[in-house]
């Protein structure tokens, strides 16, 4: 093993976004829609999916079983093991240290940021989704109130949150007007979703005003704020998911001092890896893109390398509901960065040195950097 590898595999990591997982027992179809983006089940397993692959090998090894078992094998064992155990197990073969939790999403079927952190015996941080924060604060405010209580909403969060998330690009697009909405604007957007919340008895948020209030809000704090970018679930309508829409946007905030980090970013590698390039307060994961390429990982690795700067390029699994997403995305993510640094190595095109020291800050030094969190020690 090079030198370079063992690094790599030994090198703590900082998730910096990721999701509780669930501590239910799980059916199998159950199980299968949590291995996949796709809200359904289709006409064959999505075990037979690259990520489907990744479970049956890595995770499967890690739980007592050989490597390419079967579904059925892999599902006795996990339901053998038990929840609780499964996840420990599987946790603790990350070699994660640290867990920065989005909390926005189904946050009462998922474990807390504490719950994950208890589990894994690691330290776990919090990040405010927006528009949930919306969501939960506007039955309780009229529509002319609305502007100055969830500018107060977002400045609270930072006293509990490292971060937030905006998920404008499902509920809208990344295309918005970048120019900071008015508290008239704002009102007369909040009229009409009040309106349509009384109607429907949903308080949904999907309108690109308010959201675009809360997003100015966010960066006013300094704080990260980070944004779904690319690959999703059959929300995300995908030309309007591209990042380079940000980018009047970014140009806008850049004197707030808000961090922007923007996530997954599948198919949009190179055009996110152009925004950390030209912008100082950018950067940028490949943390969902990696489990569903499986055995595809290092493409998106070598794409995530080409413009990028290595200081704005950080480790994410975006885990959710199960375990598993956190194994393969730390073993996908490790795997990929190694085969391609040692084929730089191997050309002569990097020296050893530079290469650990660009590993350690994409681990964990970067991260630990943007949120203001503990640097980890290897």
């Amino acid at each position: 093993m090079s030198a370079i590898r063992e690094h790599i595999d030994h090198v703590p990591l900082i998730d910096h976004h990721c999701h509780g997982i669930t501590l239910d027992e799980l059916s199998g179809p159950e199980f299968e829609l949590l291995i996949t983006e796709s809200g359904s089940h289709h006409h064959r397993s999505h075990f037979d999916s690259p990520f489907g692959l990744v479970v049956r090998s890595e995770c499967a090894e890690v739980l007592g079983l050989p490597r390419h078992c079967s579904a059925e094998e892999y599902l006795a064992r996990r339901a053998e093991l038990g929840p609780r155990e499964a996840a420990r197990l599987l946790l603790a073969g990350t070699g994660i240290d640290t867990y920065i939790v989005d909390t926005g999403y189904l946050g009462t079927q998922i474990c807390s940021p504490a719950e994950l952190g208890a589990l894994a015996d690691r330290p776990a941080f919090a990040v405010a989704r927006l528009e949930a924060l919306a969501e939960a604060i506007a039955p309780d405010v009229t529509a002319e109130a609305l502007p100055r209580a969830l500018e107060a909403a977002v400045q609270h969060s930072t006293t509990t949150h490292v971060g937030f998330k905006s998920i404008i690009a499902y509920r809208h697009g990344l295309e918005f007007d970048p120019v900071r909405p008015t508290d008239r604007e704002v009102v007369a957007a909040a009229e009409a979703w009040y309106a349509r919340a009384e109607r429907t008895s949903s308080w949904r948020l999907d309108d690109p005003v308010i959201m675009r209030y809360l997003l100015h809000c966010a960066a006013d704090t300094g704080r990260p704020l980070q944004f779904h970018v690319g690959l999703g679930d059959a929300d995300a309508v995908q030309h309007r998911c591209d990042p380079s829409h940000l980018t009047r946007f970014l140009a806008e905030i850049e004197p707030t001092g808000c961090r922007v980090l923007l996530l997954h970013c599948y198919p949009f590698i190179r055009e996110a890896g152009i925004l950390c390039h030209v912008f100082p307060h950018v950067w940028m994961d490949i943390g969902l893109t990696l489990n569903y390429l499986g055995p595809s990982a290092e493409t998106a690795m070598r794409e995530a390398l080409e413009v990028a700067p290595f200081g704005k390029q950080l480790f994410a699994s975006d885990a959710f509901g199960l375990p598993e997403l956190f194994l393969g995305g730390a073993r996908l993510w490790r795997r990929s960065l190694a085969d391609v640094l040692e084929h730089w190595v191997a050309r002569d095109l990097i020296g050893v040195a530079d290469a650990l020291r660009y590993v350690d800050w994409m681990a964990n030094g970067n991260a630990a950097h943007v949120y203001g969190i503990p640097e980890v020690r290897g």
